[in-house]
């Protein structure tokens, strides 16, 4: 089906911002691996593979629709060289994620593509919720002190 060149367009821009992500959160995982911190290790790698996950979709509509999927992309990658920083950073990531994901899904609407904005809708489901879990690890720095909150990491 071919489909509306403004919105694979679009796509194609979601997908650079997925695949940056990936890249952030895999370098930020392996950040902490290295610092003992386990569980942020862990937490990082999950939001990594969610990302990719999101990259498939967007990949697989970018298709269905005679687009090209232009994985060559990516935005600034920007890595904390503390744990605090890695948050804020992804806090920000995830800040931008939902506004181009709101306003995808307004041009797929828009474009009467009500089969993307169905998985555009879902994947900001998604980064809402890693929002959500960043400004919960966050609280939990400023009401812990970063120490303590690092010291059950491992």
């Amino acid at each position: 089906m071919k489909g509306n060149p403004e919105l694979i367009e679009t796509l194609n821009s979601l997908l650079a911002d997925e695949l940056t992500a990936i890249n952030q959160y895999m370098v930020h995982s392996e950040m902490c691996s290295n610092w003992g911190y386990k569980k942020l290790h862990e937490h990082f790698e999950k939001r990594a593979i969610t990302e990719m996950k999101h990259a498939e979709k967007l990949i697989g509509r970018i298709l269905f629709l005679e687009g090209v999927p232009i994985v060559s992309d990516l935005r600034k990658i920007h890595i904390g060289p503390d744990v605090l920083k890695q948050l804020e950073n992804d806090h920000e990531a995830e800040k931008g994620a939902i506004k181009s994901y709101n306003s995808a899904i307004k041009q797929a609407g828009e474009a009467n593509d009500f089969a993307t904005r169905e998985i555009l809708e879902h994947i900001l489901g998604d980064e809402d919720n890693h929002i959500d879990g960043i400004e919960g690890l966050l609280d939990q720095v400023s009401q812990m002190t970063l120490p303590v909150f690092l010291s059950i990491q491992t």
